[in-house]
Protein backbone atom coordinates (compact mmCIF):
# COMPACT_ATOMS: atom_id res chain seq x y z
CA UNK A 1 0.00 0.00 0.00
CA UNK A 2 1.56 3.28 -0.97
CA UNK A 3 1.95 6.25 1.48
CA UNK A 4 -0.54 8.64 1.96
CA UNK A 5 0.20 12.38 0.79
CA UNK A 6 0.04 14.55 4.12
CA UNK A 7 -1.19 17.85 3.88
CA UNK A 8 -1.93 18.63 7.07
CA UNK A 9 0.88 17.66 10.24
CA UNK A 10 -0.47 16.14 13.12
CA UNK A 11 1.06 19.64 15.11
CA UNK A 12 -1.62 21.77 13.72
CA UNK A 13 -4.50 19.69 14.82
CA UNK A 14 -6.25 20.76 17.80
CA UNK A 15 -6.22 17.88 19.95
CA UNK A 16 -8.47 17.21 23.29
CA UNK A 17 -7.35 17.14 26.71
CA UNK A 18 -5.83 13.98 26.42
CA UNK A 19 -3.72 14.49 23.95
CA UNK A 20 -5.92 12.20 21.38
CA UNK A 21 -7.99 13.30 18.00
CA UNK A 22 -11.51 11.65 17.53
CA UNK A 23 -11.68 10.22 14.16
CA UNK A 24 -15.28 9.21 12.81
CA UNK A 25 -14.78 6.18 10.32
CA UNK A 26 -17.03 6.08 7.12
CA UNK A 27 -17.20 3.67 4.66
CA UNK A 28 -16.07 4.86 1.18
CA UNK A 29 -18.46 3.45 -0.85
CA UNK A 30 -21.90 3.74 0.85
CA UNK A 31 -21.54 6.27 3.21
CA UNK A 32 -22.46 4.13 6.43
CA UNK A 33 -20.51 5.75 9.47
CA UNK A 34 -18.61 2.86 10.56
CA UNK A 35 -17.07 3.44 14.04
CA UNK A 36 -15.64 6.42 16.14
CA UNK A 37 -12.04 5.57 17.71
CA UNK A 38 -8.94 7.81 18.39
CA UNK A 39 -5.96 8.86 17.22
CA UNK A 40 -2.64 10.09 18.69
CA UNK A 41 0.57 11.23 16.65
CA UNK A 42 2.06 7.82 16.60
CA UNK A 43 -1.29 5.89 15.64
CA UNK A 44 -1.76 9.16 12.98
CA UNK A 45 2.10 8.58 11.04
CA UNK A 46 1.43 4.98 10.84
CA UNK A 47 -2.04 5.46 9.08
CA UNK A 48 0.10 7.59 6.84
CA UNK A 49 2.62 5.57 6.45
CA UNK A 50 1.28 2.12 6.01
CA UNK A 51 -2.59 3.15 4.53
CA UNK A 52 -4.22 1.18 7.28
CA UNK A 53 -6.28 2.74 10.17
CA UNK A 54 -4.25 2.66 13.04
CA UNK A 55 -5.73 3.91 16.29
CA UNK A 56 -5.05 4.79 20.17
CA UNK A 57 -6.67 2.03 22.09
CA UNK A 58 -7.59 4.37 25.73
CA UNK A 59 -8.97 1.14 27.38
CA UNK A 60 -5.14 -0.89 26.21
CA UNK A 61 -2.93 2.73 26.40
CA UNK A 62 -1.03 1.35 22.80
CA UNK A 63 -1.52 1.60 19.11
CA UNK A 64 -4.07 -0.26 17.67
CA UNK A 65 -3.88 -1.46 13.93
CA UNK A 66 -7.15 -2.10 12.80
CA UNK A 67 -7.73 -5.61 11.60
CA UNK A 68 -4.39 -7.12 13.34
CA UNK A 69 -6.39 -10.04 15.14
CA UNK A 70 -9.75 -9.86 13.18
CA UNK A 71 -8.24 -9.47 9.59
CA UNK A 72 -10.70 -6.85 9.49
CA UNK A 73 -8.70 -4.10 8.22
CA UNK A 74 -9.31 -0.26 6.93
CA UNK A 75 -7.43 0.65 3.92
CA UNK A 76 -7.63 4.84 4.09
CA UNK A 77 -8.73 6.28 0.60
CA UNK A 78 -9.20 9.62 2.00
CA UNK A 79 -8.98 11.68 5.29
CA UNK A 80 -10.18 15.22 6.18
CA UNK A 81 -10.57 17.24 8.68
CA UNK A 82 -13.19 19.31 10.31
CA UNK A 83 -14.00 23.23 10.30
CA UNK A 84 -12.00 23.60 13.82
CA UNK A 85 -9.41 21.14 13.29
CA UNK A 86 -10.39 18.77 16.44
CA UNK A 87 -12.11 16.22 14.51
CA UNK A 88 -10.60 13.78 11.69
CA UNK A 89 -13.52 11.65 9.32
CA UNK A 90 -11.31 8.68 7.54
CA UNK A 91 -12.97 7.89 4.23
CA UNK A 92 -12.13 4.03 4.24
CA UNK A 93 -12.56 0.46 2.34
CA UNK A 94 -13.85 -1.57 5.36
CA UNK A 95 -12.86 -5.93 5.11
CA UNK A 96 -15.08 -7.56 6.82
CA UNK A 97 -17.22 -6.12 9.52
CA UNK A 98 -15.89 -2.87 11.89
CA UNK A 99 -17.65 -3.53 14.87
CA UNK A 100 -16.06 -6.23 17.65
CA UNK A 101 -19.86 -7.65 17.82
CA UNK A 102 -20.01 -8.48 13.85
CA UNK A 103 -21.62 -5.82 12.71
CA UNK A 104 -20.57 -4.22 9.69
CA UNK A 105 -21.07 -0.83 11.38
CA UNK A 106 -20.82 0.19 15.48
CA UNK A 107 -23.84 2.11 14.91
CA UNK A 108 -26.55 -0.73 14.90
CA UNK A 109 -28.65 0.10 18.01
CA UNK A 110 -31.54 2.72 17.27
CA UNK A 111 -32.50 4.80 20.25
CA UNK A 112 -34.48 7.15 18.91
CA UNK A 113 -36.29 8.08 16.07
CA UNK A 114 -39.28 10.45 14.04
CA UNK A 115 -41.50 8.40 12.18
CA UNK A 116 -42.79 11.50 10.41
CA UNK A 117 -39.29 12.94 9.39
CA UNK A 118 -38.64 9.09 8.23
CA UNK A 119 -41.96 9.23 5.87
CA UNK A 120 -41.17 12.29 4.85
CA UNK A 121 -37.39 11.55 3.50
CA UNK A 122 -39.44 8.53 2.04
CA UNK A 123 -41.42 10.29 -0.31
CA UNK A 124 -39.00 13.00 -0.92
CA UNK A 125 -37.32 9.78 -2.03
CA UNK A 126 -40.33 8.56 -4.59
CA UNK A 127 -40.79 11.88 -5.58
CA UNK A 128 -37.71 12.31 -7.12
CA UNK A 129 -37.71 8.66 -8.85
Amino acid sequence: MPQITLDLPFSSLKLGPDGLLPVVVQDNRSGEVLMVAYMNEKAYNATLQTGRMTYYSRSRKELWLKGDTSGHYQYVRSLFIDCDQDTLLAKVDQIGAACHTGNHSCFFTKIAGNSLAEEKSGTACEEMN
